[in-house]
């Protein structure tokens, strides 16, 4: 009756035997009143312990498929009926195996789309990784992990000594004014930008966006159908004079320290005349300073934030650029009447930020490390930004034109052809970059490649261009 089990190696012997017997009785090939070998009989004869067919028996009795008779033996249930199948409604047709899921809502189109290696040299974004210092950080890290403290929670708001150390670094390097009550700890820049949206914004109220300007916002800021309503650049710069032509909005995301992706600077009136429009115009001003610690010559403008006594405006900074990417600390610094909504914003959508890692960016800081680290970073990058354009000129002078300001970690190029084409032939080669043309709201865009040099060495700049040349030249045949 039970000569045909047969067991492998491949799982469990339990759990093969438990398999094995249920689905014998399921399809009815042990009718309801069959009587089982017994435990000691049934392990003798497949080579098992009778452990293990009394476990087996005791589960399948336990879920209604067997019974014992004192005195008797084992048995299949007689009402196994109500086990295999149970008593209720029954669907009309049968559930197909394929099942459908319920309709999904509506998304907005242009949604970011996985990026198969997020790490490719002149990927926008992205450290030199190799540059980092792995030894300082580790020591930090293992001083850090022997502490009881930070091995359980913590506030929503964010550790209290990284609070106070970017507060008094944002006020010494730029100019921000803010103590650490008014900063808040999030899971990098991008899910300050979601509470930003999910506090502020109902629906129907519009949005303010750079155009071209950066899309994590919008995907942030415009995932609730809230209309997004582009500004146009000037110089490579928000146009402040364009927003008086403009409908109201509850909020403006800019980044005026270093426009993304074009590298403008808004100069200091042109900063006071945008505070000035909020003011009047009652909107919001989110002030993305993702990478203003790299100004090659020039310190750069002082912070929005720090022109004026309560600015409507939501500074919002990350260590993504400063530190690694894979730490995801970024930072809000609010007013304080929008200090509690955010925290229940936040609970309620992410939670704490990793503790650990927190603790270990303040050390960072606080032990002189993270100053020094940027010093070392700003030299390398001017390098870098100096030797890529000087390849771009050399190699594809008439083709494209940088435009080039003495900061960041990425450099434009802007021509005449298909950079979504562009892009996927760049990959092919192993190079990361982004296409012009996606920054832009509505149909009337540019075209021409944001390339993170930053990430890339100088072999590696020289393939690129090379590689920039021929998918050109392909594209001109």
């Amino acid at each position: 009756m039970l000569n045909d089990i047969r067991l492998n190696d491949s799982l469990p012997l339990q759990t093969q035997l438990y398999h094995q017997l249920s689905q014998r009785i399921v399809q009815r090939r042990l009718l309801p009143g069959t009587c089982l070998p017994s435990s000691r009989q049934l392990a003798m004869d497949l080579g098992v312990s009778r452990n293990t067919v009394n476990a087996v028996y005791e589960q399948l009795k336990a879920e209604g498929f067997l019974q014992s008779h004192p005195g008797k033996g084992i048995f299949v249930h007689e009402d196994i009926s109500r086990v295999i199948d149970p008593a209720g409604p029954q669907p009309e047709k049968p559930i197909s195996s394929r099942r459908q899921l319920p309709p999904l809502p509506d998304f907005p189109r242009g949604n970011a789309k996985s990026n198969p290696d997020p790490n490719l040299p002149f990927q926008p974004g992205l450290p030199d990784l190799e540059a980092f210092p792995v030894r300082s950080w580790n020591r930090i890290l293992h001083h850090q992990e022997s502490r009881l403290a930070v091995r359980g929670y913590d506030s929503i708001q964010g550790y209290m000594p990284l609070r106070a150390a970017i507060a008094d670094y944002l006020r010494a390097s730029r100019g921000v004014r803010c103590d650490a009550n008014q900063v808040v700890i999030t899971n990098g820049a991008q899910q300050a930008l979601s509470l930003i949206g999910d506090v502020l914004l109902e629906p129907g109220d519009r949005v303010l966006c750079e155009n071209p300007g950066y899309r994590g916002a919008r995907y942030a800021l415009g995932r609730h159908r809230n209309p997004l309503i582009p500004v146009p650049l000037k110089d490579q710069v928000l146009d402040v004079k364009a927003l008086a032509n403009l409908c109201p909005a509850r909020l403006l995301s800019c980044t005026p320290t270093h426009q993304y992706p074009m590298g403008g600077i808004l100069d200091l009136s042109q900063r006071m005349a945008l505070v000035q429009w909020a003011q009047q115009n009652e909107c919001w001003i989110i002030e993305d300073d993702y990478d203003s610690e790299f100004h090659f010559y020039n310190k750069p403008f002082p912070a929005i934030q720090g022109l004026f006594d309560n600015p409507p405006v939501l500074y919002v900074g990350s260590f993504s650029k400063t530190l690694l990417p894979g730490l995801r600390i970024g930072y809000l610094v609010l007013p304080e009447p929008l200090i509690e909504p955010f925290l229940w914003a936040k609970q309620i959508s992410g939670g704490e930020t990793p503790l650990l890692t927190q603790a270990t960016v303040a050390e960072f800081i606080n032990s002189g490390l993270f100053i020094r680290h940027l010093r070392r970073m700003r030299q390398l990058y001017r390098d870098k930004w100096t030797y890529f354009q000087q390849r771009v000129q050399e190699t594809l002078g008439g083709r494209v034109t940088p435009v080039a300001e003495s900061a960041g970690m990425h450099l434009v190029l802007e021509g005449a052809f298909d950079d979504v084409a562009m892009q996927k032939a760049l990959r092919h080669k192993g190079f990361g970059s982004t296409p012009l043309s996606a920054h832009f709201i509505g149909d009337d865009v540019k075209t021409g490649m944001v390339m993170g040099f930053a990430s890339a060495n100088q072999r590696q700049m020289k393939d690129c261009v090379l590689a920039l040349a021929e998918s050109l030249a392909d594209q001109d045949h």
